[in-house]
């Protein structure tokens, strides 16, 4: 997910937006876990995202305290 798309929602589609990343990396370490992960890129990604989606909301918060 780009950042440009994460700036474009509010606070709290991006608290939802990292629940849900969260959600989704805890699955993908469970299939690597169990050896069932093909891609394990996928891994880097979402935790990329995750950063990503975070430093977005963490700004957002920011401007809303001013």
């Amino acid at each position: 997910m780009k950042a440009s798309e994460l700036r474009a929602k509010d606070i709290a589609g991006l608290q939802k937006e990292v629940g849900d990343l969260l959600k989704a990396h805890f699955g993908l370490r469970m299939q690597k876990a169990t050896q069932q992960l093909t891609n394990h890129t996928t891994l880097g990604n979402t935790r990329r995202d995750i950063a990503r989606a975070k430093t977005v909301l963490a700004q957002k918060k920011k401007e809303a305290a001013k």
